[in-house]
């Protein structure tokens, strides 16, 4: 939990849908706004989960993960995929499980913006969407209902935009400084090595996770 919240994760970039949504996600993300301590539907999913996490292991060959993951390049881009597995060519695939009450007449946008972070994360080429429909929580299916998604750089990209803006945007509520421009830069370093001034600007850009 204290790796994840030193980071973007899937969860945050949910409900990135625009320059507008930055503030509430950084009001989020520091503990401000409405906090969400579950309900019976969420304790319900997490009651479904290894269940149907063994279906997708079964019918899919991917493995449940409860792994925290972080990007290769950007260290605070953190994901926690709910099944992984790579390929004889190397290629790797996740799945996303989720529990609903409501008949999905699509994949609702937030759930393929999950998708998409987890992807751009993992290096993942698809992503096995699985979900199971349930009244007064009771399946109404023999198993669970499934579709691929493919990747999508296009809005991967939008993601790691706007991603890039919260993190800014973490950085001048936590340190009451504007992020420093290419010449802001140039005129510290007058002053302090670019060790020390990292230092400074990184308070919340270069938290490491632990292995």
């Amino acid at each position: 939990m204290r790796a994840r919240s030193r980071g973007i994760t899937a969860t945050d970039v949910a409900g990135l849908t625009s320059e507008r949504s930055i503030a509430r996600a950084a009001d989020s993300k520091l503990g401000g706004g409405p906090r969400f301590g579950g309900n019976a539907y969420t304790d319900h999913g997490r009651r479904r989960e290894p269940e149907i996490a063994a279906w997708v292991a079964a019918t899919h060959g991917i493995l449940p993960s409860s792994a925290l993951f972080r990007a290769e390049v950007e260290h605070r881009h953190l994901a926690t995929p709910d099944g992984i597995a790579v390929d004889a060519d190397g290629r790797v695939k996740l799945a996303e499980i989720k529990t609903t009450n409501k008949a999905f007449r699509g994949i609702p946008r937030t759930y393929l913006r999950q998708i998409w972070w987890q992807q751009h994360v993992l290096g993942a080429e698809r992503t096995l969407f699985v979900w199971e429909e349930h009244v007064d929580f009771a399946p109404i299916h023999d198993e669970p209902r499934c579709v691929w998604i493919d990747r999508d750089d296009r809005e991967i990209a939008k993601l790691v935009g706007l991603a890039t803006d919260l993190i800014d945007e973490l950085y001048r509520r936590t340190t009451g400084m504007q992020v420093p421009t290419r010449i802001a830069d140039a005129a510290a370093a007058a002053a302090a090595s670019r060790r020390e001034h990292l230092r400074e600007r990184d308070a919340f850009r270069a938290l490491a996770l632990a292995d």
